[in-house]
């Protein structure tokens, strides 16, 4: 297995968090971290970026060639269920409407995404204490539309991903502060429609919330660093992907669930998209 290899800053800020995880550990008394079963949540997510920048494979932030413009607006619909004691499941689904602009025209997209699904489980599985670690593995399938035709913009990636990661967290009772995060590596198939093989991933992901009165929080970190891709046969290392970004949110009860306002910022990155993304969304938990 050949990792890549991440900037020094996103390993030292990874490791740090992670290492933060890791000390916060509870006494096991306090967690509650996977679905028990026969209860689970609904997650409804729509995500608007709108940009006309990119970063480009130097990390520098550019202007899109052409007077370019690129507007995505995506819905996520995720659900949560608990199986049996130790072991929950995920499941995702995306829409997607994509435009780009130039001075050539414009194009747009709109359908169904790439699915994914994930299996987690926790120390309950093999009876030992409800400590609030967890190993979550999964896969995104190729169920997006995928066109070699440079005039249509494809919904989804053309090939499959795996991925394996671990998450810890806690909470801060007496406190109304909650963290947790996790670290994880993707492995990234062939799309042979386009031949071309993305570099694998690493990624993590760190959150702290609370909340104050009704309403709830939270700000994040996120990194990932990507392996050279082979394209057509030819190990390409500018083409590696790369990205460092925040994300904050609040909440608040409305009706059964969570009305949710969030906001993503890049802060920087490789062959991403740049610009600010605004997001909304509804969750609801559900079961006894």
């Amino acid at each position: 297995m050949c990792l890549p290899r991440p900037p020094r800053s996103q390993i030292t800020t990874g490791l740090w968090l992670l290492i933060t995880a890791v000390a916060a550990l509870p006494d096991p008394s306090e967690a509650q971290w996977l679905s028990p079963p026969g209860e689970g949540w609904l997650d409804v997510t729509v995500i608007h970026h709108d940009t006309d920048q990119t970063f480009e494979h130097d990390g520098s932030r550019r202007d899109i060639f052409a007077v370019g413009r690129a507007v995505t607006r995506s819905l996520f619909l995720t659900g949560n269920v608990g199986v049996w004691r130790g072991v929950d499941a995920w499941v995702q689904l995306p829409y997607h409407r994509l435009r780009f602009d130039d001075a050539g025209g414009e194009r747009v997209s709109s359908g169904i995404g790439d699915p994914q699904g994930w299996v987690r489980i926790g120390p309950d599985l093999i009876g030992l204490p409800s400590w609030p670690v967890a190993l979550r593995g999964g896969v995104k399938m190729d169920g997006g539309a995928f066109d070699v035709d440079a005039e249509v913009i494809p919904l989804g990636e053309g090939q499959r991903d795996w991925e394996l990661m671990l998450e810890l967290g806690r909470s801060l009772h007496p406190l109304p502060l909650w963290t947790m995060g996790w670290i994880g590596y993707r492995w990234r198939t062939e799309n042979a429609a386009a031949q071309r093989t993305p570099g694998n991933e690493l990624f993590w992901w760190w959150s702290l919330g609370g909340e104050v009165g009704p309403f709830g929080w939270q700000a994040s970190l996120e990194g990932m660093a990507g392996g050279a891709w082979t394209l057509e046969g030819l190990r390409i290392n500018s083409a590696r992907r790369r990205l460092q970004q925040v994300f904050a949110e609040i909440d608040h009860p409305v009706g059964p669930g969570r009305v949710k306002l969030g906001v993503r910022v890049p802060i920087s990155g490789w062959n991403l998209p740049a610009g600010t993304a605004l997001t909304s969304g509804y969750f609801l938990r559900w079961g006894r």
